[in-house]
């Protein structure tokens, strides 16, 4: 067997899962997966048991149970995957890299702060009663509209979000913007998308038509049948709203063709039944997907998730995630996108060194042209990084993301799941700890077992019917 004196075992490198007697290797580093074979699960055990391991070690180990062929190429192959290594394995510092180029690819536009509705558990600094809003001028608009092409230059597809408040009471704006969007792209000869976020109540034909038109891709705010939507989302006067959005909702999901609607939902203290939540919004509704999102860092604090609840959202994010898995094993995918995003992260063996594209890809703007690491900073006391008039704020905005890259002094540095998660929301870190570079500490246990999961129901569907990968992703595990 011809290897070196000893290796280091780097256990920052790879975690394994079983799998209904299948074991699955996630390669840290890459965020591959990797399915071990016999000797490779044996080699594995016998590595998450020590610090180093030798030469002599290894061969008394194995000599009677594994060829002296076997083990060399599987140690080969470990030591290519920085599983093994000639020098004492190190936390992951992060990338030491100057960031001063922000390619963007979307611009999100806060076209009003105003909202007729006021839910009660709204994170948004900014907003205001419809009459109180301020809305975005349509120069303030064409500015960064200006901005998105020239600092998206080398990008094909470019993006524009319209958000708020309720975008749809500045549709005089939105519209001019589109008018002004598609002109310019199509002079310089970009694709452009535009999407919305909207609380569905000001829909009506005429309006949908037009998104419609122009293939606006729409999630509408939801948060499940009558009695929780109700709780939570209700007019500046204080009555529930469900049946208006319902109705709202019905008739844009039979009227609209040119893309698949989703609804996104905020889960708030008292209710964290996700699985009841998901079957009528998307088996009585009809919504093509609908994502879940905790609320646990709002400004009520009456209304975030406790640990406890926390924990049965998840529980209950499992159970839907194997309905998931039963529905992908016959071909179909369930629309749970929380689910199908991580499936997304792990067939596409996702790395990254930042948890969003905010401040690189995507930047949002103010009724003032002020530019915002995302839309839900407009109106916070957070630093602006730049205006449309002035540009992008390069240096500061680059030592920012520059320290979001930074992992030496965090708890991210030695995680099995930092290259999928990268710390968590800037946001949710600046409301709950006043820090938003601070990790989403509060959600990392719950995070890595839901990353596990993950890995089963993968496993799972590529072994059975590997044809949903073909059809709705694609898998870059290998045998190993």
């Amino acid at each position: 067997m011809s290897i070196a004196t000893s290796y280091y075992v780097n256990r920052y490198s790879f975690h394994d899962v079983a799998v209904e007697g299948t074991r699955m290797l996630f390669h840290i580093p890459s965020s591959g997966l990797f399915q071990l074979d016999e000797v490779g699960t044996a080699l594995i055990d016998y590595l998450k048991e020590h610090e180093q391991v030798s030469h002599e070690g290894i061969r008394s180990r194995f000599e009677h149970a594994l060829s002296p062929e076997q083990l060399a190429e599987t140690i080969g192959s470990f030591k290519e995957l920085s599983i093994l290594g000639d020098e004492p394995a190190q936390p992951d510092a992060g990338m030491k890299v100057q960031i001063r180029e922000f390619p963007l690819s979307t611009i999100i536009l806060n076209v009003n702060t105003g909202c007729n509705l006021s839910c009660t558990y709204c994170y948004k600094e900014d907003l205001a009663i419809p009459s109180k809003g301020q809305k975005m001028g349509f120069e303030t608009a064409r500015k960064s509209i200006e901005l998105l092409l020239e600092q998206g230059d080398a990008r094909e597809q470019l993006n524009v979000i319209f958000f708020g408040g309720e975008p749809l009471t500045n549709l005089k704006l939105i519209k001019e913007v589109v008018e002004y969007t598609e002109r310019r792209c199509l002079e310089v000869g970009k694709k452009v998308d535009f999407s919305m976020t909207t609380n569905a109540t000001l829909l009506n034909e005429e309006v949908i038509d037009y998104l419609d038109r122009h293939r606006f891709g729409i999630s509408i705010s939801m948060d499940g049948p009558q009695a929780v939507h109700d709780r939570r989302r209700i007019t500046v006067g204080g009555q529930g709203t469900y049946q208006v959005v319902a109705n709202k909702a019905r008739m844009l999901l039979e009227r609209y063709r040119s893309k698949p609607v989703g609804v996104r939902v905020t889960l708030t203290a008292g209710h964290t039944d996700v699985v009841g939540i998901h079957e009528h919004l998307k088996n009585d509704l009809g919504f093509a997907e609908v994502g879940v999102a905790p609320a646990t860092s709002g400004p009520v604090t009456v209304f975030n998730l406790s640990s406890q609840e926390l924990r049965e959202v998840f529980d209950s994010m499992m159970t839907l995630g194997r309905a998931y898995r039963d529905d992908a094993l016959n071909g179909r995918n369930n629309g749970f996108s929380n689910m199908h995003q991580l499936m997304s992260d792990l067939y596409e063996g996702r790395k990254k060194a930042l948890p969003c594209g905010a401040g690189v890809g995507l930047l949002a703007v103010d009724n003032n042209g002020d530019l915002n690491l995302c839309h839900r900073f407009t109106g916070s006391d957070m630093p602006k990084f730049g205006n449309v008039d002035d540009g992008i704020a390069k240096e500061q905005l680059g030592q920012f993301l520059e320290a979001a890259t930074d992992r030496s002094s965090k708890g991210c540095s030695t995680c099995r799941i930092r290259n999928l998660c990268a710390g968590g929301c800037y946001h949710e870190s600046y409301a709950h700890f006043g820090d938003p570079l601070s990790p989403t500490y509060h959600y990392c246990d719950l995070m890595r077992e839901w990353v596990d999961f993950g890995i089963g129901v993968y496993t799972e569907i590529l072994q059975k019917n590997p044809s949903f990968f073909r059809q709705h992703l694609s898998t870059r595990s290998v045998q190993l």
